[in-house]
């Protein structure tokens, strides 16, 4: 039998109390538990953008019982001037939504289930009790529900299917009804507790087990009601912590996921919830305020697609496994000030702070070593609101506001600041990034407070050269990265704080996915491919 020893190259160390700071996968025994203890990764879920569907629309169905990546979305509404039902069907593989084989019958909010390769849709208006089996390529009607009915929800698989509440559009009155599909035929079962539409459910196992919470009541309150389906009866269960409806939903109904919706007055928001069996516990929200899009998937792979809350194109997907970051408060720097130029590739236990505003132009240096900062040479010029670049023994600042915008640029080698060539073009509140004293890149800007910069300048060690510009003019940004491979998001610019960000490849500017924040006075760090932003002013 495999050891311990064996498959890991060490022993399990014995302690009378547990280590003070045991690393990640750190395992131990404590002598005075008589337990074997192990550091779990510290993880939890997240949102991240994914790339737009092809078709503008709100209120869609959707199914993705085996998650995002066998998400199946339908119908919908399309924006105005048409503002009609759609035939609409779209297909995602992780990283693309493809127009695949449209509906036979144009319909919105309706209920789906089941996945890409084998789903089902029914209900919904304006053939509200019409149903169609999806066999991964075409659409073929199957029998309908024994009512007309929109807004209800869908759970379970394309043999084994479940519909429960919704509204008549004809007479506007809510229902409790539930029906049952087994890959035939549908039949009327027991009701549900109370009548609601626009619900959120769960369900990917079949007609024997469905969750359903939030939606509206009448006469159109949301609501955050939870009731589960044993599939004899239905039973009220703990309720959501934030009641709305167009909301979204995936899972099981020991594991569900409920998100986006919205609320009174009618505003969209990004609360996600996780239901564990017994109670909804509050998650990473999403990225974007939503409702009316279309959910699907399990609590470990989930999207929303469409609508924030008129018709709309992006989607967002959940994941768990995200490495979990928490901010600590450590020992402050020597001087206040604001406006300071760091380091761009420092690390946690070694960075450099140079320059900044109190209530003049400061030359201080501090450098950082994991735990405390230290004094050490002043920069030659005071100066604020400038670029950093490199680390603590091969640092680089440049530009910056010296009584006005300025050129100039300084190398640190760990002790003492040298004047280096000077820039082109004079600026303050640009960013920057770099690897070293020798490799750099400055961006953005302004040469005056009526104008923004979109000019970039390359240092390699002895001049400065000028290239490619940012496609978005603008101050306040920030930069990470290095010269071959940079990112610059943020900043400010008519009318306002931007979400804009752009991707450098050593020869041009490219924009990418925006900050979900527009903000300027920004900060950030990382390495393409990841990057943190963190901080600056929204107002």
């Amino acid at each position: 039998m495999a050891t311990y020893l064996g498959t890991h190259g060490s022993k399990i160390q014995n302690y009378t109390t547990d280590p003070d700071n045991p690393n990640t996968g750190e395992v131990w025994y404590n002598e005075t538990s008589n337990a074997l203890k192990f550091v779990y990764p510290n993880t939890a879920g997240a949102w991240a953008t994914g790339n737009d569907i092809n078709n503008p629309r709100t209120k869609i169905g959707g199914t993705a019982t085996g998650g995002f990546t066998t998400a199946i979305i339908m119908g919908g509404e399309v924006p105005p001037p048409a503002g009609a039902q759609s035939v609409d069907t779209e297909t995602y593989n992780g990283t693309n939504w493809t127009e695949v084989n449209n509906l036979n019958t144009k319909r919105l909010l309706s209920g789906g289930a089941g996945n890409q390769t084998a789903g089902l849709a029914f209900g919904g208006e304006p053939n509200g009790n019409a149903a169609e089996l999806w066999n991964g390529t075409n659409w073929t009607s199957v029998n309908s529900l024994s009512r007309s009915s929109a807004y209800g929800m869908g759970t379970g698989t394309q043999t084994s299917a479940l519909y429960f509440g919704g509204e008549i559009p004809a007479s506007a009155s809510f229902e409790t009804k539930t029906e049952s599909w087994n890959g035939t035929n549908w039949t009327e079962v027991n009701d549900m507790n109370a009548a609601k539409a626009q619900i959120g459910g769960a369900g990917n196992d079949g007609n024997t087990a469905a969750l359903s919470f939030g939606g509206k009541t009448p006469p159109n309150n949301p609501t955050a009601n939870t009731e589960l389906w044993n599939g004899t009866n239905w039973t009220e269960v703990n309720n959501l912590n934030t009641a709305r409806k167009e909301l979204g939903g995936a899972g099981i109904t020991t594991a569900a996921l409920a998100y986006g919706g919205a609320n009174t007055p009618p505003i969209a928001g990004t609360e996600t919830e996780l239901w564990n069996g017994t109670n909804w516990v509050n998650q990473n929200g999403l990225n974007v305020n939503r409702s009316g899009g279309a959910g699907g998937g399990t609590t470990s792979s989930a999207i929303y697609a469409g609508s924030n809350p008129g018709p709309g194109v992006a989607s967002e997907e959940w994941e768990l496994g995200y490495p979990v970051g928490v901010w600590a408060t450590v020992n402050g720097v020597n001087t206040a000030r604001q406006g300071s130029m760091g380091s761009s590739s420092g690390t946690l236990t070694a960075s450099f702070l140079a320059g900044g505003y109190t209530t003049t132009n400061v030359a201080n240096t501090e450098t950082w070593n994991g735990t405390n900062w230290t004094e050490v040479n002043d920069i030659n010029t005071a100066r604020s609101t400038g670029g950093g670049a490199g680390t603590t023994t091969s640092g680089l600042i440049f530009s910056g506001d010296g009584g006005s915008p300025s050129t100039s640029s300084e190398s640190f080698n760990g002790t003492n600041w040298t004047a280096t060539p000077s820039m082109n073009t004079a600026r303050r509140n640009s960013a920057g990034c770099g690897a070293s004293n020798t490799s750099a890149l400055a961006f953005g800007g302004n040469p005056n407070p009526s104008s923004q910069n979109n000019e970039t300048e390359l240092y390699n060690g002895s001049s400065w050269t000028e290239v490619n510009n940012l496609n978005t003019a603008r101050l306040g940004l920030s930069g990470i990265g290095i010269v071959t491979a940079a990112l610059a998001f943020g900043g400010e610019a008519p009318p306002g704080k931007q979400v804009v960000t752009e991707s450098w490849n050593g020869t041009n500017w490219t924009e990418v996915n925006d900050l979900n924040t527009a903000r300027s006075s920004i900060a950030g760090n990382g390495l393409l491919p990841t990057a943190q932003a963190y901080g600056g002013t929204t107002g």
